[in-house]
């Protein structure tokens, strides 16, 4: 993947740079441009890259003039500190729209629609890209969570996921495998983020998936105790206050 980063501050540039190659190790940043002018000049010059990173204020102008100015046919991922500008961005070959200061989860979230949207013949769904510049459908919910394990970054989807518990202050996130990883969330800003038809706030402790509930075990006075999967050592319990909802929400 040859990458084309548009920023006019060198640290920022020089950070997103080394964001990317920790994503993806392979791609390959063949400029980095930082004005509208210079780009211009680029691009008539040399042939397009396969994916943008584009700053929206340059030093000489909105980077949007770019595009009146020559033919740009590669995909764009747009970096900024403004929001205002989503929809005007939404008209060209977007696929996302990322504000500042940038999270390496959100910029990995990216890279993979931009390889989505690679695939041959790919046929984008244009009201879910409407519903995620402007801020509407489930398009917001986020869809994977980059965990720094030593020196390395690992990236686990949704559906690696199985719940989140929060022990002594700290969150933890609980995979498939059983591993778990903290995470920089606590369970109260994860419930807003998650998608509340896959997760469920059973208690203060616990923040769990739908498909990881194996059984439910009945108490007295209406408590509910579950089984998660993977297995837990922890004894599991649904809040009094929460039983109706949970049923509900298991359907």
């Amino acid at each position: 993947m040859k990458v084309v980063i548009i920023e006019d501050e060198e640290l920022a540039a020089r950070r997103l740079e080394g964001m990317i190659m920790d994503c993806d190790s392979s791609v390959e940043v063949i400029a980095r441009l930082e004005s509208v002018e210079d780009s211009v000049e680029w691009f008539r010059n040399h042939p397009c890259p396969d994916l943008i990173f584009l700053d929206i204020h340059l030093e000489d102008d909105l980077s949007f003039a770019i595009f009146e100015k020559v033919k740009v046919d590669a995909p764009v991922i747009f970096t900024t500190a403004y929001d205002e500008y989503a929809i005007r961005a939404f008209k060209l070959r977007s696929i996302d729209y990322l504000l500042k200061p940038i999270v390496q989860e959100e910029l990995a979230r990216s890279l993979d629609k931009f390889r989505e949207f690679s695939r041959p013949n790919p046929q984008p769904d244009i009201e879910a890209l409407f519903r995620m510049f402007t801020g509407g459908g489930e398009e917001n919910y986020k869809e994977r969570f980059s965990i720094t394990v030593g020196q390395k970054i690992k990236s686990y989807s949704i559906a690696e996921i199985s719940w989140f518990y929060s022990e002594a202050g700290i969150t933890f996130m609980v995979v498939n495998d059983n591993h778990q990883y903290p995470v920089d969330f606590s369970l109260d800003e994860l419930t807003t983020m998650l998608n509340p038809k896959e997760f469920f706030r059973i208690n203060r402790q616990f923040l769990v998936k739908i498909n990881s509930v194996r059984n439910i075990h009945i108490y007295p006075k209406g408590r509910l105790k579950l089984e998660l999967l993977p297995a837990s050592a922890k004894e599991i319990f649904v809040s009094r206050d929460k039983v109706t909802k949970f049923k509900e929400w298991l359907g």
